[in-house]
């Protein structure tokens, strides 16, 4: 029997005194489009960080295909599309090579691009219909432009999963339809994707199945059971999707946000 494609066993996260995942336990199996909802300072972030190796667990354990995630990153197995506001778009680099850094893996000691790099650069990029934009810099690209020149990289990468980070935050509708047809391609050609969004009235349309995290995997389902209102007011203390609640349900408002941002172009999660 294969292993999941995301195995996530009673990790617990601290940062310093605060608890910021609490014996949270997930499995996402190959080729499924997995949605991450909770609101700010739920761990959405840290749990990123945890499936990529990026942070180590005070307990629990993660496994990715069977591996650790130190293991899958280095062989370029895991691709990341950050939050806007974690990167530095006034960075001098060309959409192509924001692209290409995703070749990195494959190149020799040089990092000099071959043939084979260039060709998985320029297929990336007429796959998320970027082309005519690869020599503009970065920062001058549309909100959802940029998201898709992150997944052109993941692409060019050969990532068999996928993790993004509010992939439609300040995204236009057209981009948004783009996004998600490119995300439901990439699933059906056998990546696993975990996608952290705020946007609750888009999971239906774009996801499997969709997680709701308190510090902990409150639920994990269907989107459309997930998305019931005395489900969400578990995690946000609130109906987000403007319905009436079974009860006065809160959370408190004031709790610490642990994630902390990571400023630039590399592979980061940053704030959630």
């Amino acid at each position: 029997m294969s292993s999941p494609a995301i195995l996530v066993e009673n990790v617990t996260v601290h940062y310093g005194e605060v608890l910021a995942l609490d014996a949270a336990s997930l499995t996402v199996e190959a080729a499924r489009i997995c949605g991450l909802v909770g609101m700010n300072g739920s761990g959405k972030s840290t749990l990123f960080k945890a499936i990529m190796g990026m942070v180590k667990p005070d307990a629990g354990r993660v496994l990715i295909n069977g591996e650790p995630p130190a293991k899958a990153r280095k062989r370029g197995g895991i691709g990341y599309v950050p939050q806007s506001e974690d990167v530095d778009w006034q960075f001098p680099l060309s959409v192509h090579d924001v692209v290409m850094m995703g070749r990195y893996g494959h190149q020799g000691f040089t990092r000099r691009p071959s043939r084979a790099d260039r060709d998985a650069v320029d297929l990336a990029l007429d796959r998320v219909e970027l082309s005519e934009f690869a020599n503009r810099q970065i920062g001058q690209l549309s909100g959802g432009q940029k998201k898709r020149a992150f997944v052109a990289r993941g692409i060019a990468q050969g990532a068999t999963m996928m993790l993004l980070d509010e992939p439609f935050a300040g995204v236009d509708k057209r981009s948004e339809a783009t996004i998600t047809r490119l995300l439901k391609e990439l699933a059906s050609d056998g990546c696993t994707i975990l996608v952290s969004t705020h946007d609750l009235h888009a999971l239906p349309q774009l996801c499997d199945e969709a997680v709701l995290l308190m510090r902990r995997v409150l639920m994990h389902g269907p989107p459309e059971v997930v998305l019931q209102p005395e489900h969400l007011a578990m995690a946000f203390g609130l109906d987000v999707l403007n319905r009436d609640l079974p009860g006065p349900i809160r959370s408190d408002p004031g709790l610490p946000d642990p994630d902390l941002p990571i400023a630039g172009l590399s592979n980061q999660p940053g704030r959630n």
